[in-house]
């Protein structure tokens, strides 16, 4: 991230067509637009998705991806999400590598207090599903580091404007 940059929440309403993703992904790469997260997913209408696409970028640049963006033939329309009135959330699945029953307890106990789920547990390992915000999936991953993460896999961010306004 450069010194001018903050990141920039695209909510995207797209066609849910084959190729759509990649037409969409390869404008950004065409550009040499970096995304930092992007998430799909059906709407509430039939044969729309959303895209909601994290970028850092300066504001002549988020400028020129919105209207990149809204060339193409299968975006319905962008909207710039307003950092300080969204909700925002991350999924992370995160397998962990367990040492002993020490590491069992401490990793339960940080599970409850991050409000976090065990989703599988076997001789060796365990599965958590964090959700939240992507400091709070930052946090986590920052404490569980030490124990050994063996795979992780993050959705992205997904995010809605508060209120009435769409």
């Amino acid at each position: 991230m450069k010194l001018n940059e903050k990141l920039y929440t695209l909510a995207t309403i797209v066609e849910n067509k084959p190729g759509v993703l990649f037409r969409t992904a390869n404008m950004f790469r065409r550009r040499g637009f970096n995304i930092e997260s992007i998430s799909v997913g059906t709407i509430e209408q039939d044969g729309l998705s959303r895209m909601t696409i994290t970028v850092y970028a300066d504001e002549d640049t988020a400028e020129q991806i919105i209207k990149q963006l809204s060339k193409l033939i299968d975006v319905i329309k962008v909207n710039v999400l307003d950092e300080a009135e969204i909700v925002k959330r991350e999924l992370a699945l995160i397998k962990i590598q367990i040492q002993d029953s020490r590491a069992l307890t401490e990793l339960t106990n940080y599970c409850n207090i991050f409000r976090n789920r065990i989703i599988d547990v076997s001789p060796d390992s365990m599965i958590i599903e964090v959700t939240g915000t992507p400091d709070k999936v930052d946090a986590f991953v920052q404490l569980v580091q030490g124990y050994g993460i063996r795979e992780m896999a993050r959705t992205g961010i997904t995010a809605l404007q508060r209120g009435s306004k769409k």
